[in-house]
């Protein structure tokens, strides 16, 4: 297989299994829709392959001089990911028009990354697999394919919500959804202080 096979099959392998990245984006695609849900698939995609150049090109480095800085983004993560269950188990379960300006934004998708423990952990992975050495040419040419496989498959969550939509339009539908999304981040979150 070659490497760039490889790549593609490694950043599928990380980006269209099931983590909180995508659980936002099934439940935007649900609550909002495909289209405005494209800002937070983007976010979520240019947030990630900013991480990933960054540990490509020496961030693996400071994170090895400086391992409290780790824990400090895993704590980061779980309260950000508690905190969007919070708000998702709140939800009236509502679909007014006027919410549709409130779908997660671009920055929101970013950050999401940012404090994301699987994205750091796939970031590592993907750069101590591929680019042990760190040669420039090969982490621009990773990123490139995660940028292409990292937005399709986030994607393909926001799709599968805005498909679920048709089946949940109606407050009650809209409300359990919402509370097994919540449950299934509070979950990740509690899994990730296990570790």
């Amino acid at each position: 297989m070659s490497l760039m096979m490889s790549m593609a099959a490694f950043a599928l392998a990380a980006s269209i299994t099931p983590g909180p990245v995508n659980i936002v984006a099934l439940s935007s695609g649900a609550r909002f829709g495909f289209r405005a849900s494209q800002r937070h698939v983007a976010g979520a995609t240019l947030g990630f392959v900013l991480l990933l150049v960054l540990m490509g090109l020496g961030l693996h480095e400071v994170l090895r001089l400086w391992p409290a800085m780790t824990r400090v983004v895993q704590w980061a993560g779980v309260a950000f990911l508690l905190y969007m269950a919070y708000k998702l188990a709140a939800d009236n379960g509502q679909l007014e028009a006027k919410d549709a300006n409130r779908a997660p934004s671009m920055l929101y998708g970013a950050v999401m990354q940012w404090l994301n423990p699987k994205a750091w952990l796939a970031c590592v992975a993907g750069m101590g697999a591929f680019v042990a050495n760190g040669e420039a040419r090969l982490v621009w040419q990773f990123a490139a394919v995660y940028l292409v496989i990292c937005y399709l498959s986030v994607g393909c969550w926001a799709y599968a919500g805005t498909f679920l939509r048709g089946y949940l339009n109606n407050p009650a539908g809209m409300r359990w959804f919402n509370r097994v999304m919540a449950l299934m981040l509070a979950v990740s979150a509690v899994y990730l202080i296990a570790e």
